[in-house]
């Protein structure tokens, strides 16, 4: 009798009684499973095709893995205040977003050629100041210059590497603000002046500006007549001129070229080169080129010093992301209004009242190009459903004593509340000069609560500005400089008609200073 087949040949159960057949047992004696099938061969478009993505796909994460690795070694830090301030918990993707824009005048490295390492001793000054202040929404940058020769109070500034504590001072050019103390001290003082809170900073050296001219492949500028300075050794033909390298870096370093000579004409042809790069960029299409963005973001990086909350590549790319879709026209440049200064003619000080009208412009948010669109209100600046009038006060108004301290930094300011509040019934009443400070504030002493809150409702003070203290006898109305004009606080703020020399829409022509003129 022939023997039967083996089942197990084909991975058949195994009968009762014997092992379990191993799904690995030698292929000689089990074959291959049946259930397996044959082993199919990839076709060989498919091979090539996978081993083409998979190298695409390697190559570029070591792409950008070098790009990001290259850019985040590039960025320098320095801590963002020399006080005991935090850092701000703001959110740089969506809030308002403030940035205190340095030019340092270090002749260290690359900079050796401008001067000696004497010539900007300890931190450096700063050779240029600008502010730009970005809207949550995006729609709006205003850029704000301070001239180097302005005369402002520093604040007491700590030297966080060197824990040295420099004191408060008075009548100081801004721009040696952090020579001593660091950066920080720049925008701690910034932030005393005007009354804001500066999210980050960041500052850049000469090299920085010759590198980013020549990676874009220079910036047109434009000038009355022919003009030669030999302090900056800028040299240019009347009309317009495409600057990169060295000569960029003279149209921006030059303190007489332009109108009379003096910083208020470097301001705006700085703000000129700037709105014509912001141009470049915008018709480029730079800020939407990959490409472009790594080319000028590596030139940046190379030579700037940031904050701690922007020290790192992401949080500086979000930054071009919220500016690549704005209007140039809604790019406004500003100069902060100054004026001979008292003390030295030489030097400037804040111009008053549109000074101080300004920086209640830019604690409201207020778009500076259209000054009279209405600010979107925050939250806690909504207003209160409308409520029935209150009661007639059960005090006698006329023998209540009212004072108002004038910290607006604008003279006169006391004597236009008084006449309102006596007008209001409120008849016995005093002035005086105070401190200035950034919020006008209602201040009461014991059993005046209620007259407290009479005398904010007259001036349209909110309720949370009103506080206890028990250093006032009665009510003491302390005007600050979010309070400049009228008699209502919040109240459209009045704003010089000329508040914005320009906007990065704007071509203009820089007037030549006649005395450098060349023929």
């Amino acid at each position: 009798m022939g023997r039967g087949r083996d089942n197990r040949e084909y991975g058949a159960d195994a009968s009762p009684g014997t092992r379990p057949v191993s799904r690995h047992a030698d292929a000689s004696a089990v074959g291959v499973a049946r259930h397996l099938g044959g082993q199919r061969r990839m076709p060989a478009w498919l091979k090539v095709t996978t081993a083409v993505l998979t190298v695409a796909l390697l190559g570029g994460l070591g792409f950008a893995g070098y790009w990001y690795f290259r850019l985040q070694s590039n960025i320098s830090t320095a801590p963002l205040s020399a006080g005991d301030g935090a850092a701000n918990a703001s959110n740089d993707s969506k809030d308002r977003m403030q940035i205190l824009i340095l030019g340092s005048d270090t002749r260290e490295g690359k900079n050796a050629e401008y001067g000696s390492v004497d010539d900007s001793k300890g931190y450096g000054k700063s050779d240029v100041m600008m502010l730009m202040d970005i809207s949550a929404d995006n729609k709006r940058v205003s850029v704000i210059s301070f001239p180097r020769d302005l005369l402002v109070d520093l604040p007491v500034c700590t030297d966080q590497k060197t824990k040295l504590t420099y004191p408060a001072r008075s009548g100081v050019m801004i721009n040696e603000a952090m020579n001593e103390a660091g950066i920080g001290c720049a925008v701690d003082t910034v932030n005393k002046l005007t009354g804001l809170e500066i999210d980050h900073f960041m500052m850049a050296d000469f090299n920085a500006v010759k590198e980013l001219s020549n990676t874009v492949g220079g910036v047109d500028v434009c000038i009355s007549d022919a003009v030669y300075d030999p302090d900056s050794r800028l040299r240019l033909p009347a009309g317009t001129s495409s600057v990169q390298g060295e000569m960029a870096l003279a149209f921006l370093r030059t303190r007489h070229a332009f109108a009379d000579g003096g910083d208020l004409g470097r301001i705006k042809a700085q703000q000129g080169f700037l709105s014509s790069l912001t141009r470049k960029i915008k018709d480029d299409g730079t800020l939407s080129n990959p490409a472009k963005m790594l080319s000028i973001a590596d030139t940046v990086t190379q030579n700037l010093t940031v904050d701690d909350g922007l020290a790192s590549v992401p949080s500086l790319l979000t930054i071009g992301n919220r500016l690549k879709d704005i209007d140039i026209s809604k790019v406004a440049f500003v100069s902060v209004p100054t004026t001979p200064a008292v003390s030295d003619p030489n030097r400037l000080q804040i111009a008053e009242p549109a000074g101080s009208q300004l920086f209640t412009a830019m604690q409201r948010d207020i778009d500076l190009t259209d000054p009279t669109a209405p600010a979107t209100p925050s939250p806690s600046e909504t207003a209160a459903p409308t409520e029935t009038a209150p009661p007639a006060p059960s005090y006698n108004k006329a023998i209540q004593p009212v004072t108002v301290a004038n910290g607006s930094g604008v003279p006169g300011r006391a004597k236009e509340i008084v006449q309102a509040l006596v007008a209001g019934g409120f008849t016995q009443t005093g002035q005086f000069a105070a401190t200035p400070v950034t919020q006008s504030v209602v201040y009461y002493g014991a059993d005046f609560a209620d007259v407290a809150a009479d005398v904010a409702a007259l001036l349209g003070i909110p309720a949370a500005q009103v506080q206890p203290s028990a250093g006032v006898v009665g009510v003491q109305a302390y005007l600050g400089t979010d309070f400049t004009s009228g008699t209502t606080y919040g109240a459209a703020v009045a704003l010089p008609d000329d508040i914005v020399n320009q906007t990065a829409g704007d071509t203009r022509c820089q007037q030549a200073n006649p005395y450098l003129i060349v023929r």
